[in-house]
This record gives C-alpha cells, sequence and structure tokens, in this order.
C-alpha cells in the first residue's frame, strides 16, 4: 500500500478518513497476528501501520476541532 501523507489524508472528509481508519486498524490487528505466529519476520511493518492509524486520528482530530 502507498504510504499516507497528511496532505492528502486532510483532502478526505471525516467519514472517509474513519472508514480508511477501520481498514488500516484491521490491517494493523493482522500483523500482530502473523507476527505472533511467526507468520511474518518483518517488526518493522508493525511500527508502519502504527504510525499511519496515528497520521489518521491526528487528521481526524485536528478536523473535528476545526484547526485546519
Amino acid at each position: 500500500m502507498k504510504s499516507l501523507k497528511a496532505n492528502d489524508l486532510r483532502e478526505k472528509t471525516v467519514v472517509e478518513l474513519e472508514e480508511l481508519l477501520e481498514t488500516e486498524r484491521a490491517s494493523l490487528f493482522d500483523f500482530r497476528r502473523k507476527l505472533a505466529f511467526h507468520e511474518i519476520k518483518d517488526v518493522n511493518s508493525v511500527k508502519q501501520q502504527r504510525h499511519k492509524v496515528a497520521c489518521i486520528l491526528t487528521v481526524i482530530t485536528e478536523k473535528k476541532r476545526g484547526i485546519r
């Protein structure tokens, strides 16, 4: 999946961001499960996925508070 840029996320609506957040959280859960069962060795992918979720949450908060 391509990397998420904050400017690209800010162009989306809150509803679109919440849908994207739901899919990214499901993906993060899947990464953690695979890591626990030693199906993947790439620990960095979990870190990147957590970062994506954090960026989406930050933009949602900004939009709800009317910061940008």
